[in-house]
């Protein structure tokens, strides 16, 4: 990545030499370079919000940023990006979103999240720490900001406008304003299941901002709930991608013997599983840990994984974060240890399920959606 400041080399985590999507992206550079063209002070407090694989914060690590980011990746990533071009690791203090902001915000910059209730949540948290002088800078590319996304920082921060479009991205100046009166934040939202989901019917789910569909409960994890495992000879269970973990606290209220681990690489999924969990009840011991996929969980040291794998990254569709919780499943998993995954039919789980356990098995279909079984032989 060209920047006023230098090249960079970056790359995503994990690092794959076959991935061809970019740890950067236009955006990131027209925000750079605005900095530089504006000769913004960056002597104060710098905080960066959402920069997805560390590029902002790699190239202004000499002001010594804080980033806060809701991606454990992304956070693995700026470290190696950090690393790679020489900073120390206090150049830049690496804050999730469940931590809480620094006390004073002198530059603002805020890479447009795909989620507009992370921007929300996020901007109502860091809002007390504005002040009259704060730069705020947001960035994104054009398909990624909407007329909702400047009505936020307007609502939040102060009056809002957009620049040009350069290379298909644009920047977001607002003028911080504050003796606005900011709406309370509604984060977490609890609601109540519906009724004919199985274990979890008519309980609560908690959702911090960001997680998926967090207003109600999606299609793809209510066909689940309706044709999960027996699960009573499993003493291992992993919700694999948690989200809100409905799914694992399910298993869970069925199964109170069963250790129930919840995994995701979201900071606010977590959080939100481990309130799902504690508002039902569920009698039996859970773990709720943040990281890639089963990376750090021991080898054979699991009876049954549960998965609704995501098909994006960002605004990019992939299937390699489904083959790498497939993989670390395969490999999590004790002989005789199964994976059970739903996902939208035409996504074919089925064929890189039998190429890596050599079986799989249609539990279950409808017209969009399947629930798969793989056997570690």
């Amino acid at each position: 990545m060209t920047t006023p400041w230098g090249e960079l080399e970056l790359t995503r985590f994990p690092e794959d030499p076959r991935d061809r999507l970019r740890a950067w992206d236009a955006s990131d550079e027209y925000l750079l370079r605005h900095l530089a063209e504006q000769a913004t002070d960056l002597s104060g407090t710098v905080v960066v919000v959402g920069d997805r694989w560390g590029a902002l914060v790699t190239a202004l690590a000499a002001h010594r940023p804080v980033q806060i980011t809701d991606s454990f990746l992304g956070q693995e990533a700026t470290r190696a990006n950090l690393a790679r071009h020489g900073a120390g690791p206090g150049a830049v203090r690496l804050l999730t979103t469940q931590d809480p902001p620094p006390d004073r915000v002198d530059v603002l910059l805020v890479r447009v999240p795909k989620s507009l209730a992370l921007l929300e949540d996020q901007l109502l948290r860091l809002a007390p720490a504005v002040h009259e002088d704060t730069v705020v800078v947001g960035t994104g590319m054009v398909k990624e900001i909407h007329t909702s996304t400047l009505a936020l920082f307007e609502r939040i921060l102060g009056p809002t406008r957009t620049s040009l479009a350069q290379r298909k991205a644009r920047l977001i100046l607002c003028t911080p304003d504050p003796s606005l009166e900011r709406p309370a934040g509604p984060w977490p939202y609890s609601y109540t299941l519906p009724e004919g989901i199985g274990a979890l019917s008519g309980r609560t789910v908690v959702n911090h901002a960001g997680v998926f569909c967090a207003d109600r409960l999606d299609i793809g994890t209510r066909f689940f709930l309706k044709h999960l495992p027996d699960g009573r000879d499993a003493r291992r269970v992993v919700d694999l991608g948690c989200g809100n973990g409905v799914v694992g606290t399910a298993m869970g209220l069925a199964h109170p013997e069963a250790e129930v681990l919840f995994t995701d690489e979201s900071f606010q999924a977590v959080a939100s599983a481990e309130a799902t969990y504690k508002a039902n009840g569920v009698p039996g011991h859970a773990e709720f840990r943040v990281g890639d996929a089963l990376s750090g969980v021991p080898a054979g040291s699991v009876d049954l994984v549960l998965n609704n794998p995501p098909f994006h990254s960002h605004q990019a569709t992939t299937d390699a974060t489904a083959w790498r919780m497939f993989t670390g499943a395969r490999r999590a998993l004790r002989p005789g240890g199964a994976l059970w995954v739903v996902g939208n039919r035409h996504l074919g789980y089925h064929v890189k399920l039998r190429r890596l356990f050599g079986n799989c098995q249609l539990v279950a279909g409808e017209p969009k959606f399947v629930v798969l079984r793989a056997v570690k032989r």
